[in-house]
């Protein structure tokens, strides 16, 4: 706590050309991850079956998949909840029958080697359709919130930093989603969730800085922008870091231990926290810098 609650006195803004440089190389191999390999979708977006079963035990995830593959089913399997509740989600495409059909042929599967009954807890199907409406209201919800994060930073300090913070905004929000791209990470709507939370997190990071680089202005009349920048990133580099720290400390065990339903939204939220920091310090002053705020 005494670290913390030193002043520090690092000078940022003379790697900014540095991290510039790095922002740029991350957001490019973003935008061609994006492009060339695109999202993993999840059932949410591309539509299709979701089957939820129970065993009398615990069962093997492996076992389990080599039997749904062995019945002719590419499926992604997983546990929820207790250790021996099963969610079973199967792509449209991969058969053509109805869900009871479909429903049964999975079951008939999965009771291969098993002791005792298998126990069909719910059937859902999800269409294209529906699948095509939750990406496109995904991605508005997105543009919204980042429109609504311009107008609200331009009421409350000037347009100048309006364009800084929705710079690091989009910093933030295309780097994640480009990471996410590259590992394939299922991308379904608790990962969008943790997007639009990535937002926030990076909002509220960003505009504590701005209140304080607002602060410094008048009361370092004298002194070049770069080095008030400097001064105001360095008196809240303590409440930084340690917003950051028990964040990701919550986060990490959300990852490790929360299960694999849940493996998304953490992940996602872990890359926003660290990418979301680097922004505050690096993407959104050295914007206002660029635009010329004095």
């Amino acid at each position: 706590m005494k670290f913390l609650n030193r002043k520090t006195n690092i000078d940022f803004m003379s790697r900014r050309k540095i991290a510039l440089i790095v922002s740029s190389i991350m957001i490019i191999i973003s935008i061609a991850s994006l492009s060339l390999q695109g999202l993993n979708f999840g059932l949410d977006f591309t539509g299709g079956t979701l089957i939820e079963v129970g065993y009398p035990s615990a069962p093997d995830t492996n076992e389990v998949r080599d039997n749904l593959a062995s019945a002719g089913f590419e499926a992604l399997v997983q546990t929820f909840g207790a250790a021996t509740d099963i969610v079973v989600r199967i792509r449209p495409g991969e058969v053509e029958e109805s869900s009871a059909e479909l429903s049964t042929r999975v079951l008939e599967a999965l009771s291969q080697d098993v002791d005792g009954e298998i126990e069909m807890r719910r059937v859902e199907f999800v269409g294209p359709q529906v699948g095509g409406e939750l990406k496109e209201q995904g991605i508005l919800a997105v543009i919204y919130a980042m429109v609504g994060v311009f107008l609200y930073v331009m009421f409350r300090f000037q347009w100048r930093f309006s364009v800084g913070a929705v710079a690091a905004l989009f910093h933030d929000i295309i780097i994640s989603m480009g990471i996410i791209s590259l590992v394939q990470i299922e991308f379904d709507l608790t990962v969008v969730a943790a997007i639009l939370a990535v937002v926030g997190y990076s909002l509220n990071d960003t505009i504590v800085l701005f209140d304080r680089i607002r602060e410094n202005f008048p009361r370092y009349r004298k002194r070049q922008p770069v080095e008030v920048v400097n001064t105001s990133i360095n008196e809240t580099l303590s409440r930084t870091i340690m917003t950051s720290t028990t964040t990701l400390l919550v986060l990490l065990a959300l990852f490790f231990f929360g299960g694999e339903i849940i493996h998304g939204f953490a992940f996602t939220l872990i890359v926003g926290v660290l990418v979301g920091t680097y922004s505050s310090i690096y993407v959104a002053s050295t914007t206002l810098l660029i635009m010329g705020v004095s």
